[in-house]
């Protein structure tokens, strides 16, 4: 046998799924509402904090007295990177960021839908949110330039 014919051409793998979350008693209302295309905050009913991550008490006073709300979806870019790096679901470059959401809790996420270099991703730009299902359970928040520019 020659070395030729062991060199056979392979079809390209397919990616790797993108890792999915795990939604806990305390998370299950922001899966939810993403399901749905609401992007789902808590704020508490004794000092107003709105917060996220979602958790079962205010992370200001400690009052278990919270509620969740519907957020606008509007946020401001804060920080990002732009991974050069293969990762499972993703295919470089991409972003990895860091959004102000219009109610005042920053979000890790990911900026879609523009090119994903320093020239189009600006800080402070006006992002909206972008829903993505995953599967069946799982529909992420994701964000993407704002079409109204604000």
């Amino acid at each position: 046998m020659d070395r030729m014919s062991c060199m056979s051409v392979q079809p390209a793998a397919a990616p790797a799924p993108r890792f999915k979350p795990k939604p806990t008693p305390e998370t299950s209302h922001f899966w939810e509402g993403n399901k749905i295309g609401q992007l789902r905050l808590q704020r508490c009913t004794q000092c107003s904090h709105t917060y996220f991550p979602p958790r079962p008490f205010c992370p200001r006073c400690a009052c278990r007295d919270v509620e969740v709300y519907q957020a606008s979806g509007k946020a401001t870019l804060h920080s990002y990177v732009i991974s050069h790096m293969p990762a499972p679901g993703f295919t470089p470059p991409y972003s990895i960021a860091v959004v102000q959401l219009q109610e005042g809790p920053r979000m890790m996420t990911n900026v879609v839908d523009c090119p994903q270099t320093p020239e189009a991703l600006e800080l402070d730009m006006a992002l909206e949110v972008k829903f993505e299902r995953i599967d069946d359970e799982i529909t992420l928040a994701l964000f993407r330039p704002a079409k109204d520019g604000a």
